[in-house]
């Protein structure tokens, strides 16, 4: 039985932070891709330094990188983070246009290359980035998915660990809408140990919380100053492709196609769904309340604003 073969399309801080992830837990062989230019060996440099950490770590797992896209012929699973990061003081919103066209050039080739993989997005704005995947690929929902959910819950269950002092993996939580300011996170969904976290913290600190989940990824932005966060977006990109690879099984929260769905209508939204060889395999239609419901129409509509606004640019 052959490895999976995992491609990974951009070889900055998360692609290549991602190929260490899937190396390290022998997910499959990976290809670490970027375009060719000033830094066209770059992914071949960081390729070759994984590949050596491989006798210390104890891991079987071929990693090459490239410019070419032939390389990637086959892939089980392709992870596209390719495009200009976020700096400070810009929202995903900015780098819509731009970004836009790159991952445009990339899902065309990824669609004559691979075209049975399953596809996980990980490039901003994210909720539009994979619209514009799908659009490109041809490819069906259930193969094109947006990694969003499971980083925001991570970081959710950080802060809420952090605030009771408690183990993270005593945090169980859920975040469903767009990825970015508008995100719900789901207290009726979040327990601790099992116990609901609304007996233990107050409505107001938990609201806190929540608005440092929603301002997380700005958080770190303004704290490096130079770059953007990279070790959890590539940790949370791991598990999906860990769920893909292995069919898992996973319910987890991610950015699936949603169309009689919660009413959505035809878009990417992040819902709880089932992760497995087959992609989203079923998304979770959960009972929201009054207030839940509010503010997940108000997160759909932003990401529906967001979509509009790329199809005037592409």
């Amino acid at each position: 039985m052959r490895r999976a073969k995992i491609s990974i399309v951009g070889a900055g801080n998360v692609g290549a932070t991602t190929a260490h992830w899937c190396a390290a837990a022998e997910l499959g062989d990976i290809v670490l891709l970027d375009i060719p230019g000033d830094f066209a060996d770059m992914p071949r440099g960081k390729a070759l330094d994984l590949m050596q950490a491989s006798p210390i770590f104890g891991f079987d797992a071929n990693v090459v990188g490239t410019n070419d896209y032939a390389d990637t012929a086959g892939s089980d699973v392709v992870v596209i983070t390719a495009g200009i990061p976020r700096k400070p003081g810009m929202s995903r919103d900015d780098l819509l246009a731009t970004n836009a066209k790159i991952m445009t050039a990339v899902c065309e080739q990824v669609k004559v290359t691979s075209p049975d993989a399953v596809v996980i997005v990980v490039s901003n704005p994210l909720d539009a980035m994979v619209q514009r995947a799908l659009q490109v690929t041809g490819f069906p929902p259930s193969r094109v998915i947006g990694q969003a959910g499971v980083l925001d819950t991570a970081r959710y269950r950080t802060f809420l660990a952090m605030e009771l002092g408690v183990s993270v993996e005593d945090i169980s939580a859920l975040l469903m809408g767009g990825h970015g300011d508008t995100m719900v996170p789901l207290p009726s969904c979040t327990t601790v140990g099992g116990i609901p976290v609304t007996q233990l913290i107050s409505p107001e600190r938990l609201e806190e919380i929540v608005d440092r989940t929603r301002k997380g990824g700005a958080e770190i932005v303004g704290l490096l100053k130079t770059g953007s966060a990279y070790y959890a977006p590539a940790g949370a990109t791991a598990q999906m492709v860990e769920a893909v690879i292995r069919d898992k099984k996973r319910l987890i929260p991610c950015a699936a196609y949603c169309d009689k769905e919660y009413g959505v209508g035809g878009y990417y939204v992040g819902v709880p769904v089932i992760l497995g060889t087959g992609g989203v395999e079923k998304i979770i239609e959960l009972k929201l309340t009054d207030s839940e419901s509010a503010a997940f129409k108000n997160s759909v509509d932003a990401v529906k604003e967001l979509v509009s606004a790329m199809a005037k640019l592409v």
